[in-house]
Order: C-alpha cells, then structure tokens, then sequence
C-alpha cells in the first residue's frame, strides 16, 4: 500500500524546452509508482517523457520566456481541469521563481511547502548567493561584480585566467542570444565584452575566481527540508564521469557520504529558514580542503532519483508526503548506489553495480521512453554532425582566439538546456 494520499494529483512544471532533461521522468515515475496521478506541464513535442505510463495527462506550457504571470495563468487552467487541489512541483529555476512570486494566488488550488515566496528567487540568483554565503560564512568561491567594461577587464588582474563569468539571473536570458549562462573566459578582452552585452542579458555580470576540477571535487547534495525544518531523503553524490569530459553534466553520479558538504547544507538551508526541496552543487578546492558553494537550485536536481533510500522515499515523494500531512518513512541510506544517464555513458549503464543503480532512462515497468530516447538521441546526434560538417566545408580559418569554454562548474540543467 503506497504511503503517499493517491487522492491528490501531482502538477509537474518544466517551461525549459530540453527533450532529454531526465530529471523530468525521474519525477513522474517517482510519483506514477506511487499511486499519484501525474499531470505534466511541459513542452512534449519531441520529449520522451511524454511516452511515459505514468502521465496521466499532458498539458501545454507556456511559451518561451514567459514571465511569472503567464506561468500562473497557465497553471489555473490546468487546476480547472483536475478541479481539486494538487501538489506542485517545479522542475526548473524559472518555474520555481514564478511559484514563489504567485504563492498567494496559486495557494487555493495548489499544495505547497510553507516558504516565503521571495526565497527561491534569493537563492537562484547567483550575485544574492555570493552574499547569502559570505553572511553565513559558507565557502564560496572569490566573486565580482564589475559596473563598467573596464572593471570587468581589471578583474582579470584580481582573479587571475581563466576565470569564471555568470549571469546573476541565467533564466532571463533570451533564446537564441548565444549567451550561456556559465562560461569560462580566457582574457581580460573577453570579459570586457561580455560586461558589453549585460542589458540583452537582463541581470548582472559577475565573475569570479576558477577553482580547478579534478577527481573526486565535484559534489552535489540533494534535500528537503520539511515544513518544521528538518532536513529528509537527502545525499551527498560524487560526480564520477561528465558529459562533455570534465565540463559537463553529471553522467554517472554515487551516493557517498561526505560529512563536511552536509554540514554545509544543513547549515545553510537551517539560516535560511529554507522549505521543500533543494538541489546544491560543491567544488572542492584542492588548495585549501574547503568544499564551496556553487550554486543553490531551489527545486529537484535532475539526478534526484539517485538519492532513493530504503524506504522509496526521494525529495519529490517527500514533497508530497509533507504538504499532504502525510508522515514521512524512515528509510536507510544506501550509500554506494550509483545514477547513470545511459546516453552520455552508456558503458557504465552495462557495468557491474553491487551497491544498486538507477538509469536515468530504462526502466522495466516503463521502457517505451527509454526507446524513445535512444531514436531521439540518434536524430539528435546525426543533425549536430552533420551541421558541423558542412561548417567546417563552407568557413574560412579563424584567427587564433580562446574560445569561450563551459564551466564544469555549471549545474546540470543549465548544461542540458544550453546544448
């Protein structure tokens, strides 16, 4: 008998147009197996999530770069229809922020953690974490925040290259700008430039000093800390393989306990007075042995699923649990266990596991969105090769440049969705 009430539906929002962003169907199969009946807010032209038996229904988002009042407007048509209160999970910053901002009008149709609504919005923004950190004396690393061209190529001098450059707000970025929102920039030239494009970027520029990946320095920590603030189906995870190489997205993570990053995260959700479910990523400084904050993504982390104890229990079915009254199981952590994302390594998806593992994709009681990855995936890879091959037919030889590179340190939605 499932734990959680199966008289309330689930509403999960995603307003990001990424097909292969996993964490999507991590969250409806988390739910759908549990009884809960699923509604996905999301772009599913091509997705395939969509395909999912879990989904109960498939609702259309709002257009892209919608603002927080599109994005309740939509979400009242959708409680129209279901015509009874649900719980809502947003899968995206843009999509937290908007639920933060419209809480008061969202609130007699919708479940929700007890939270201040302008708190998911504090932490999403990178300059507002720079100084939630410095406040509360977690580790972050040295940031900038330079107020014309010339201070933004000074930086260069104080932070040394290459250094990292972000955009306080990345989910303002218009579609189609080029603009990313993490980047590593290689001169003084290049971060005057960027400072240059700030009003097409819509929020600030900041930059802030490298500190070099390497093995075993990439960490996240996934949470949710329920409504009297105790912190539940949380993990620390190590990042084992990326894709792209040491600059991308978590392709094989393992829950491994790290007392220090906990530390960390307990203590900066407990200042915050921080409700529902989180998703924190570390860099480890090989210099110091301190492990900084990177970034604060006030929703599920795609690779959540990772973080299953032994009880079932993840962020998103304790979500659930919590804003429906419901009590929450006490399940072991099974440390050791890995997540892999079967396009991006799929050797390791065929290895050996001893400890358990759970595919982004595949599932046996679900396979038709594994299938479905797999035919999109194959369409996906075979355009980007073959536009490049007619690029490299048709352009002239560029002069020398350094080349503006993603930063490992990005979180992994923001990589999937700048692809």
């Amino acid at each position: 008998m499932s734990l959680l009430d199966f008289r309330v539906p689930a509403v999960l929002l995603r307003i990001d147009r990424n097909p292969f962003h996993h964490g999507t169907l991590g969250a409806v199969r988390s739910l759908g197996r549990a009884g809960v009946e699923v509604h996905l807010v999301a772009d599913s032209a091509e997705s395939p999530v969509s395909r999912s038996r879990f989904v109960r229904h498939l609702h259309s988002p709002p257009p892209p770069g919608s603002g927080p009042r599109d994005i309740a407007d939509t979400l009242r048509k959708v409680a129209e229809h279901i015509a009874r209160p649900a719980v809502l999970v947003p899968l995206d910053d843009a999509c937290a922020i908007a639920v933060g901002r419209m809480r008061g009008e969202l609130a007699s149709s919708y479940l929700l953690p007890a939270m201040p609504g302008v708190l998911p919005e504090h932490v999403a923004d990178k300059a507002d974490l720079a100084a939630v950190c410095a406040s509360v004396g977690i580790p972050h690393p040295q940031t900038l925040i330079p107020d014309s061209p010339a201070q933004a190529a000074a930086a260069a001098r104080r932070l040394g290259l290459p250094m990292v450059a972000k955009w306080s707000r990345p989910w303002l970025l218009p579609p189609g700008s080029g603009l990313r929102s993490t980047v590593l920039v290689g001169s003084a030239g290049e971060a005057r430039e960027l400072y240059l494009r700030t009003g097409q970027a819509g929020s600030a520029l900041l930059l802030q000093r490298y500190l070099l990946p390497g093995p075993d320095r990439d960490w996240f920590f996934h949470g949710y800390t329920d409504q009297c603030g105790t912190m539940r189906a949380s993990g620390s995870g190590r990042k084992r393989r990326a894709w792209p190489r040491a600059a991308g997205l978590t392709a094989v993570g393992c829950w491994t306990p790290n007392a220090q990053v906990r530390a960390l995260a307990e203590r900066l959700t407990g200042e915050l007075g921080y409700r529902g479910v989180f998703d924190l990523d570390f860099r480890h400084c090989g210099a110091t042995g301190r492990y900084h904050l990177l970034d604060f993504n006030p929703r599920p982390g795609a690779q959540f699923r990772l973080f299953s104890d032994t009880a079932g229990l993840d962020v998103v079915r304790a979500l659930h649990l919590d804003v429906t009254r419901r009590p929450l199981p006490q399940g072991a952590p099974q440390a050791g266990r890995e997540f892999v994302v079967e396009n991006y390594a799929p050797l390791d998806a065929v290895r050996p596991a001893p400890q358990g593992r759970e595919l982004a994709w595949y599932a046996p009681d679900d396979p038709v969105p594994g299938r479905a990855m797999w035919a999109l995936w194959c369409r996906h890879v075979s355009r980007r090769l073959r536009k490049r091959l007619r690029a490299a037919a048709t352009a002239p030889a560029p002069p020398p440049a350094v080349r503006l590179t993603a930063d490992p340190s990005l979180n992994d939605d923001e990589k999937a969705s700048s692809r």
